[in-house]
This record gives C-alpha cells, sequence and structure tokens, in this order.
C-alpha cells in the first residue's frame, strides 16, 4: 500500500513537505493499524492491490474522534465504487470503536474524494483539528457519525 500512497500523492501534487507521504506510518502500514481503535482496508482487483483507507485515533485530538487516512485508490481502481466500499467500511468500524466523529485533511487538488466525502454526510470545517503534522493539507472535513446511523435509517 505503501507504494500506492507515494504514486497517488504525487499524481495530485501532494508529495512535498507536509504532507501524509511522509508519515513514519506509510512505511510499516501494518504497525500503525493494529494499534487500538484503528483499522484499515485495502482494495484488490484480481492480484493487483489498488486501494485502500483506514481510520485511528485522530493524534492530538480527543478520544472521540477518528481520523480517516491513507484513503487513496490507483487509477485503475477508480470509479469502481470501492471508494465508497472502503470509506462506509472505515466509517462501521469507527462507530463500533466508539468514535463520535470523523475527521479528515485533503488537498485542493483531490476533487473527486472531496465529492465522495460530501455525498457521504461530510462538512466542510474552517481549519484542521488535532496534531497531524499534515501543515501543507488546505481543505478539512469532519463527520458526526450518529448523523451517518440516521442517514443509513431512512
Amino acid at each position: 500500500m505503501s507504494g500506492i500512497i507515494r504514486k497517488v500523492m504525487t499524481e495530485y501534487g501532494a508529495g512535498g513537505r507536509g504532507f501524509a507521504i511522509h508519515d513514519d506510518e506509510v512505511n510499516d502500514m501494518y504497525a500503525a493499524y493494529s494499534r487500538p481503535r484503528s483499522a484499515f482496508f485495502v482494495c484488490a482487483m484480481g492480484h493487483e492491490l489498488v486501494g485502500g483507507g483506514g481510520i485511528a485515533p485522530l493524534a492530538g485530538g480527543d478520544e472521540n474522534t477518528c481520523e480517516l487516512k491513507k484513503m487513496y485508490f490507483m487509477p485503475s481502481g477508480r470509479r469502481k465504487g470501492l471508494g465508497q466500499r472502503v470509506l462506509r467500511e472505515c466509517l462501521g468500524v469507527a462507530m463500533e470503536y466508539g468514535f463520535r466523529y470523523c475527521y479528515l485533511e485533503t488537498f485542493n487538488t483531490m476533487k473527486e474524494a472531496m465529492k465522495l466525502y460530501e455525498k457521504n454526510g461530510f462538512i466542510k470545517i474552517p481549519g484542521p483539528l488535532g496534531n497531524t503534522g499534515h501543515f501543507a493539507c488546505d481543505i478539512f472535513y469532519q463527520l458526526e457519525l450518529k448523523a451517518l446511523l440516521v442517514a443509513d435509517k431512512q
């Protein structure tokens, strides 16, 4: 998955300092997502890994907030509903882990991702939460997971 993260972030101009591409966890995804209240999901097409995404407690945030992290897809895995499936899995697990909010950071070039987040009820917020170290990200979203439960029942 680290190769996918590096390729996709570079594709979208997010390879410089202050982006998730430089996080230590990219080099050891298994260790990072084996921690409590963390999960990561991957998608494959045939024998090819095409993307994935995860959740973990928001670094420097309160115990009620998780972060949607490292959700990237290769071009061959886009527009097939995989992002929606991974997002729903992440949010479902976040609720199981007792999180109340899901937060994410993105970059202005990632228009397709922003459409997915907004379609799923994420609301833009004016600035960053927690202490992720992603000072180059310029767009921030949050979702109240309780609202997701209400929408699913309708």
